[in-house]
């Protein structure tokens, strides 16, 4: 059944109750594997052009391709995680075109026999609202090289050292009907896969990339309006932009009595427009026929239960388990588990100390922070979780405030990791003071900087007490205890 959305943010408001709007996505996902999909060459990032390029990769006459099991092993898990539909005994096909990054004139990838068919993915908007969008397929390829169009003003050069490298094409059923459903689903596979480890997700570097298949028609009509396909999508604030538009150029056609084409489009990031590559004969063009070089391969139940045994916990298991176990907020949840290695940082944190809720501040204030600053991610992050499971057991345990521990403490520790926490506070002179007749001395301190704001406080204004308690802790230099503070301070003011 086909959903229809008006979408008031992408139409021109003139056109607001004309048109409906239907996406869907093709994502490729290259995979974690150490080597490529039918050879044996080096799949890592970054190397010199063309050093990666073997004679199978290369197209050379007379080689044979072996499938890479690991690829396999890889699909089936992400397969699994999406509720999908696991093929048992599948095939590889030939998808014909001609482009100068892909050296043998056609690409290995499955056609008839996608490994995983159909499946779904919640993913969770802005307003709160749930919504499941359904897959159609998962199937395993090769990639192209990559051409390069900007290092050389007469010629477009190519780097094959992409070609070959294992992905796996997530095609979703024509469901979503925004830029943000689109982003929002984008957003949580590339959750998912990194959850899964089978990909790093890196947009960047391509490592996550997709096509984007916009549709517009009349509004109540019964048939989806010609498809537009924008090509090798990269960036998550690109193809919300890209959406934006095409969809606006589309209701302008439609609205002007004009004919959508069938065609590729491409996205350009200094106009922030699409722009036209190529028409299309047919939605599908590529003349596919079955790859004559590789044997089918068959997936057993056993190999499926293997693969199911090994499960990771997936980022919804995660969020429903902190929640229930740490005892914190479906918003606390949600900022942990967004990252794997941020939530492996939280737990291993946890593991040391017993109060939850200020593991989970501290990962979301200062460490968040610092990270935002240093421009670095957990895996860099100098101090280690039990260190910061020392930090909060010493400030429950009143040897130090939590002024203090974020303020003075926590920097000296970025810079001295392997320091002791009390013997940092004892050396510094940053140990909480307890004694009362210290703290009724800052407590009349403070109340004699603020002649005007006791009288206010006697008058009714009892939210001023945050003022007074601000001012012993300057006083102090954070070292008061704040529970003896506050009530020393509310005696003195009530009296």
């Amino acid at each position: 059944m086909l959903i229809r959305y008006i979408c008031p943010v992408l139409i021109p408001k003139m056109f607001q109750n004309n048109y409906q709007i239907t996406i869907g996505l093709e994502v490729h996902i290259q995979l974690k594997t150490e080597s490529k999909i039918f050879s044996s060459e080096s799949t890592k990032f970054g190397e010199a052009p063309n050093t990666q390029v073997g004679i199978v990769s290369a197209g050379l006459p007379g080689t044979l391709p072996k499938l890479n099991k690991n690829v396999v092993y890889h699909a089936v898990k992400l397969g699994l995680a999406c509720h999908s539909k696991i093929t048992f005994l599948n095939y590889f096909d030939r998808k014909n075109y001609f482009y100068a990054d892909l050296p043998k004139g056609y690409q290995i990838t499955q056609d008839r026999t996608p490994v995983c068919v159909g499946g779904k993915i919640k993913i969770v908007l802005k307003n709160g609202i749930h919504k499941e969008v359904l897959l159609n397929r998962i199937h395993i390829e090769e990639d192209a090289g990559k051409s390069i169009h900007d290092q050389d003003e007469n010629f477009s050069l190519v780097d094959l050292n992409r070609a070959g490298v294992p992905l796996l094409e997530l095609v979703t059923e024509p469901t979503l009907q925004s830029a943000e459903e689109t982003v929002a689903f984008l957003s949580e596979l590339r959750k998912l896969v990194r959850y899964l480890d089978i990909c790093d997700a890196n947009m960047e570097e391509g490592a996550f990339r997709c096509d984007v298949n916009i549709s517009m028609n009349k509004s109540g009509a019964s048939v989806l309006g010609k498809k537009v396909e924008i090509k090798n999508m990269n960036s998550l604030r690109n193809i919300q932009k890209a959406i934006e538009f095409e969809t606006t150029r589309q209701a302008e056609l439609l609205e002007n009595n004009q004919v959508i084409t069938q065609e590729t489009r491409g996205f350009d990031v200094q106009t922030d427009r699409t722009f036209s590559l190529r028409k299309k004969e047919l939605a599908n063009d590529y003349r596919y026929f079955p790859e004559p070089d590789l044997a089918p391969f068959e997936i057993s139940s056993e190999f499926i239960e293997t693969i199911k045994g090994k499960m990771p916990e997936l980022p919804w298991e995660k969020l429903e388990r902190y929640q229930t176990q740490y005892g914190i907020s479906k918003y606390d949840a949600q900022v942990l588990s967004e990252e794997k290695a941020i939530a492996d940082y939280f737990e291993t944190i946890c593991l040391h100390c017993s109060n939850f809720k200020s593991a989970a501040n501290w990962m979301m204030g200062s460490i968040k922070n610092y990270l935002n600053e240093t421009g670095i991610d957990i895996l860099q992050f100098p101090i280690s979780s039990f260190k910061i499971a020392e930090l909060i057991a010493s400030v429950d345990n009143g040897h130090i405030s939590n002024t203090i521990a974020t303020q003075k403490i926590f920097p000296i520790l970025i810079e001295n990791p392997s320091a002791l926490v009390f013997e940092l506070a004892q050396k510094n002179d940053l140990l909480q003071e307890n004694d009362t007749s210290q703290m009724e001395n800052w407590v009349t301190l403070a109340i004699q900087q603020c002649p005007d704001k006791v009288i206010e406080y006697k008058k009714g204004k009892k939210g001023l007490i945050g003022l007074f308690m601000g001012e012993v802790m300057k006083i102090s230099q954070g070292k008061a205890d704040p529970k003896i503070s506050n009530e020393l301070l509310n005696k003195a003011l009530n009296n």
